[in-house]
């Protein structure tokens, strides 16, 4: 399967699931005329040089298939916290070469904490649901708490190689900003990050974008856009996006 149809596979499984899909927005005869080929739309990440990809909030492997076909030669390093989406995390990245995974949640300081794992496990969070996640996403109401470990990024990377150029991946589901606090050597040496940010509040005590963006702007990168975002199903508002950060 090629990049793009892996990309449009792994986002549209889980909204079909629910009874939702995917659709391209803005097919008229302009974008179509301007739309990027399935051979450019990543030649930007690969140009970077990138040799290790820190992938946390891995799920199912999701994010590290699409990264392993984009950039087949890069290292992977994946975290996902929850026994269920673990295993399958395992069994999806079983022929990916160069490959690692750590069964555990990423944050400011070592611990083990209660995580809520949401029947959607997509929206699986160590912070509580909002109330406009909920109105927002109504078949992601039922919460489980799993007992999860919590470990330091800059902790686990001292026992791994990584190679330069770094890429970080943050999909936390509100907890980003403590992944950072924790992985602040790690970033100081890393190209690019690509994390999911939050426009509205979804999760209690959660940053959204403007506190994400001034926090990766002090340790020097820039904010060049989104990879994709999820639009609100009530009224078409952005919700969360996946935004890209490169050092200047």
């Amino acid at each position: 399967m090629n990049i793009s149809n892996l990309a449009k596979s792994l986002v549209r499984k889980p909204l079909n699931a629910v009874g939702l899909n995917l659709v391209r927005v803005g097919n008229s005869k302009l974008a179509r005329q301007f739309a990027l080929t399935e051979e450019t739309r990543f030649l930007w990440l690969a140009s970077l040089g990138l040799r290790t990809v820190f992938d946390v909030g891995a799920h199912a492997g999701e994010f590290a298939r699409m990264i392993h076909k984009i950039l087949p030669g890069v290292a992977i390093i994946s975290f996902e916290p929850l026994a269920e989406p673990f295993e399958r995390l395992q069994r999806n990245t079983g022929r990916i070469p160069d490959f690692r995974a750590f069964n555990c949640a990423l944050g400011a300081e070592t611990s083990t904490q209660e995580m809520h794992h949401n029947e959607y496990s997509q929206s699986s969070s160590l912070l509580a649901m909002a109330d406009l996640h909920r109105e927002s996403f109504p078949f992601a109401k039922r919460v489980t708490d799993e007992r999860v470990e919590v470990r330091r990024l800059d902790d686990v990377a001292r026992d791994v190689l990584a190679e330069e150029e770094i890429l970080i991946k943050i999909d936390v589901q509100g907890y980003e900003e403590e992944v950072l606090l924790g992985g602040e050597d790690l970033i100081a040496r890393s190209r690019l990050l690509i994390i999911e940010v939050s426009f509205k509040t979804l999760y209690e005590g959660q940053p959204l974008f403007d506190d994400i963006y001034q926090h990766v702007r002090e340790k020097g990168f820039k904010y060049m856009g989104n990879l994709d975002q999820v639009l609100s199903p009530a009224d078409g508002s952005v919700l969360q996006a996946d935004a890209i950060f490169i050092r200047q």
